[in-house]
């Protein structure tokens, strides 16, 4: 399931809006088709006789016609806004408010860093949640404004530094729900995807351990010279590997970035030779982003792959 479009909803949420805007759209279309109708008829009905001399008959006013066409449209407008406010609720349900987030999702120049509470698993960009169960998302933003939108899912929630914000997230079928920040935040906001990975109670379990694990650190080897870049090129400044001195979180946690799909919130598939083109220069691949060009050799770029590689076996 690799699709965006708001009308296959898999949410009730998703569901209640896209119906919202389902009906204004044939609304909006039957007016559309009773005005070209009238003008017309108008058109043809009113039309100037050849045999008649100077301006055909001029009608200037039907207390009828103006009572009906004030009327109709406020009736309208009265029933859009009553469907909105059942839409509204429906798809923003009340959030207790000493309610604990089921994930906690942070919006950063140009990722996403998510923190699951209740386990404590962290990842980034790619979030993995269980069938037919309605989550809690707390959504901030690190240091713009973001916005994280899944349409097929629900409704954009705006990530403000400082201002967290709550919206329920439910996938009812299993795949892969695509989704991006809905903010303008900079360089390379069209590259700020969003994945969310919905699987069954037992599949997710699974992942949640397997993010758990703490990978061992390798002593021999090409992995053990990447190990020692890692440190020596302070790439732990910014990234944490779970085993490894933890630095502060500036970039994405990179214990388990193996047991992604992408790199660089989706600009690259996640794999070894790709992985290489963006330690050997981030900017180029992703123009603007925060990363430094580390000056890496071949080889130090081939260490640092078997490291990170290793790393989640």
């Amino acid at each position: 399931m690799q699709t965006t479009s708001p009308f296959n909803p898999f949410s009730p949420q998703a569901a209640v809006i896209s119906g919202l805007f389902t009906m204004a759209l044939i609304l909006m279309g039957i007016i559309l088709l009773i005005v070209a109708v009238l003008v017309v008829y108008v058109s043809y009905r009113f039309r100037a006789s050849r045999q008649q001399d100077g301006e055909p008959f001029q009608n200037h006013g039907n207390r009828r016609l103006e009572i009906m066409w004030t009327v109709a449209p406020g009736l309208l407008v009265l029933v859009l806004f009553l469907f909105t406010l059942r839409a509204m609720h429906l798809s923003d349900p009340y959030v207790p408010p000493k309610m604990q987030p089921d994930l906690v999702v942070i919006g950063h120049q140009w990722w996403w860093e998510l923190q699951y509470p209740k386990s404590g698993v962290l990842a980034a960009n790619e979030i993995h949640i269980p069938i037919g169960k309605a989550l809690l998302l707390r959504i901030v933003g690190a240091d713009v404004i973001h916005s994280f939108w899944v349409p097929q899912l629900g409704r954009k929630m705006d990530a403000i530094p400082g201002h967290p914000n709550h919206v329920w997230l439910r996938a009812d079928k299993p795949g892969k729900y695509l989704g991006t920040c809905s903010e303008y935040c900079g360089a390379q906001h069209a590259w700020m995807r969003i994945q969310i990975i919905a699987q069954t109670q037992a599949d997710f379990d699974r992942w949640q351990q397997a993010q758990l694990e703490i990978p061992p650190q390798p002593t021999t080897g090409l992995a053990a010279r990447g190990l020692q870049i890692f440190k020596d090129k302070t790439c732990e400044n910014c990234h944490t590997i779970e085993g490894v001195e933890k630095g502060p979180a500036i970039g994405p946690d990179l214990t388990h970035l193996f047991l992604r799909k992408t790199l660089g919130t989706g600009i690259l598939q996640n794999t070894p030779d790709n992985l290489a083109r963006w330690l050997k220069d981030p900017t180029g691949v992703k123009p603007g982003i925060h990363m430094p060009d580390m000056r890496l050799t071949d080889l130090d770029v081939a260490a640092l792959v078997a490291y990170l590689e290793t790393s989640h076996e």
